[in-house]
């Protein structure tokens, strides 16, 4: 039987020690954040008039957006900001909220502009699911949540607490709300962690031992339906943490895979329990224009169910982002990245013949 040792002394990412305490900016509680808006990059009239500019320059250039990058427009004032913003969520708390993109005066075409232009900033776009969509319409098109195929955002189920594995970073730009609900929350995945060591350090083990996930029927050629991915993932000094008890839940579906036991039970209660607990999460409801950036190694996120009404459709855009010099991964999140787990060349959905496209409107 193998011997875990664990401790309470606190460590940092970039030294971490399995089953210790880590501290550090990403180590965040809901108390280190009491006015959320205080903690936001507020875009001012300068940065307005520079989206702006991009966004036609993009737009007139003849380009498909999907071959736009850094070289095609200039923000003079407002990259350094969206750029500190990335930095934070990949080596600090692991969040950043942006506020104030004009979206209510944009088309469609200039919301898609302005979502790809922050995104640049950020990492590489890839793709989002079997359509190949680089960036991807949330909102309810009428998909049956309780069909467990179903990916949630494009319902309006709640969607329980998450990290979107396939990708380092994953950014939401809010163009509306619905009617009712559709909060979001999020928490750090870090202090989740921390909490169970602290509470239930027996569980520890089995949040880094073998958990499988199910693919949802977007499988690459070549591939099983499901494959194996720890929850805690501990390598090269860095704790990862990649959960979705839903996806978990679905993979008891295939034959091969070995059924859940009790303390995976267990462990999935305490952890979805830690994860909503309000001493973690932070909750806000987007407002159009606001621009939500998470890691997904650090940081899970939370979508309430919502209604929509004739005068008003929730809708946002996402991108799933690759920096190209974000943290080592295990080479078990090669089957999570689309075959790799080299930093700016990882992630993504990719099925053999899909080419990548960004649509105009969810499909």
């Amino acid at each position: 039987m193998t011997t875990v040792t664990y401790s309470l002394r606190a460590c940092r990412q970039g030294c971490v020690v399995p089953f210790t305490i880590i501290e550090g900016p990403d180590a965040w509680t809901a108390s280190d954040f009491p006015v959320i808006e205080d903690h936001m990059l507020h875009l001012t009239p300068t940065h307005l008039a520079e989206l702006d500019a991009a966004v036609d320059s993009v737009l007139s250039s003849g380009k498909r957006l999907q071959d736009v990058d850094l070289s095609d427009f200039a923000l003079p004032s407002l990259s350094s900001p969206l750029l500190e913003a990335g930095q934070e969520v990949q080596f600090g708390r692991g969040w950043a909220l942006i506020r104030g993109v004009p979206v209510w005066r944009y088309s469609r075409q200039q919301q898609l502009a302005a979502s790809w232009i922050l995104g640049l900033h950020w990492g590489r776009a890839v793709p989002q699911n079997a359509r190949g969509h680089l960036i991807g319409h949330v909102k309810d098109i009428g998909h049956d949540p309780r069909n467990p195929l179903t990916r949630l955002y494009t319902s309006n189920a709640a969607q329980p607490w998450h990290n979107d594995g396939p990708a380092d970073l994953v950014a939401l730009l809010c163009l509306t709300n619905a009617e009712e609900g559709g909060d979001s929350g999020w928490s750090s995945s870090i202090s989740v962690h921390n909490e169970i060591l602290r509470r239930a350090p027996h569980l520890a083990p089995v949040l880094a031992g073998p958990w499988f996930f199910d693919r949802k029927t977007e499988v690459p050629v070549g591939k099983k339906p499901f494959f194996e991915i720890p929850v805690f993932n501990y390598h090269k000094g860095y704790l990862s943490v990649n959960y979705s008890d839903n996806y978990y839940l679905l993979s008891q579906r295939h034959p091969e895979v070995p059924k859940l036991k009790t303390e995976h039970h267990e462990a999935m209660r305490l952890f979805n329990e830690l994860a909503a607990g309000p001493e973690l999460s932070l909750h806000m409801v987007l407002q159009p224009g606001d621009v939500q950036l998470l890691s997904n190694h650090t940081c899970l996120h939370y979508r309430g169910a919502f209604r929509d009404s004739p005068s008003q459709t929730r809708h946002l855009l996402r991108l799933w982002l690759s920096p190209s010099n974000d943290r080592p991964l295990p080479e078990c999140y090669s089957e999570i990245m689309a075959g790799s787990v080299v930093s700016g060349q990882r992630g993504g959905i990719i099925i053999q013949g899909v080419a990548p496209n960004i649509p105009e409107e969810a499909e």
